[in-house]
């Protein structure tokens, strides 16, 4: 059960951890090891460069404390940027991988038809989400970056991303009935240990699209406006 609360810059960064421990998968992609003792939040984000306002924002946000709005005159869009950057590594190339070996190894031995059937639409998801990712750092992230340079490029701004911006996780809820309704397996702590990593990555997966469309998003119309207004 976690424990609820605003977290502010004072507040030891073990207790936040230990209150809500979804929080490590926070630190990690603001590069945050663990190690640090009794210091604070702000004492701890500064020691590894980071900005404790954007720091307090998505940890806050993620624990339905407060809105967007309260955060959004004290955060820093590159560390944001660098944030939801190391939020994309870490789904690509550690998350979804690892479930894919893990699903792999839990119906290796199942029925034959079903399983085949499993693996290629696990594998088709993962092609969405990383289509939906790979636009983000190859379109999206530039533009940002060029924005935070003071310029503002033609035929493109935010709106456009915030309108085609799907929810990739709506996929894995599938998944989760197929494996939930019609695999027979034999054994059951392999499936279902797959299958608790794909209901907290379905989470966490939302939990990323929440902070890009209640935070990002604003914060990037706000810089796109104040670029206009200066021209």
């Amino acid at each position: 059960m976690y424990i609820h609360g605003t977290y502010h810059r004072d507040t030891r960064m073990s207790d936040l951890v230990c209150d809500n421990y979804p929080v490590l998968l926070v630190m990690s992609r603001f590069g945050i090891a663990l190690g640090f003792g009794d210091k604070s939040i702000g004492e701890v984000c500064e020691e590894n460069g980071v900005h404790v306002g954007t720091f307090l924002a998505v940890v806050n946000l993620l624990l339905d404390e407060g809105e967007a709005n309260d955060y959004k005159d004290n955060i820093s869009i590159g560390a944001l940027l660098d944030y939801l950057h190391n939020s994309h590594d870490y789904f690509l190339n550690f998350r979804l991988p690892t479930i894919r070996r893990n699903l792999l190894g839990a119906i290796d031995c199942g029925a034959k038809d079903i399983s085949i059937v499993i693996l290629r639409f696990f594998d088709e998801y993962v092609a969405e989400v990383q289509k939906h990712m790979r636009y983000e750092e190859t379109t999206v992230f530039p533009y940002v970056t060029t924005l935070l340079h003071g310029e503002q490029p033609e035929m493109y701004s935010i709106d456009v991303f915030r309108k085609r911006h799907d929810q990739v996780e709506a996929k894995l809820t599938e998944l989760k009935n197929i494996l939930i309704k019609y695999y027979p397996a034999s054994g059951s702590n392999e499936l279902n240990g797959v299958l608790f990593d794909i209901f907290t990555c379905e989470q966490d997966l939302a939990s990323h699209n929440y902070i890009e469309d209640y935070l990002f998003i604003p914060a990037i119309q706000a810089l796109e406006s104040k670029i206009e207004r200066a021209k």
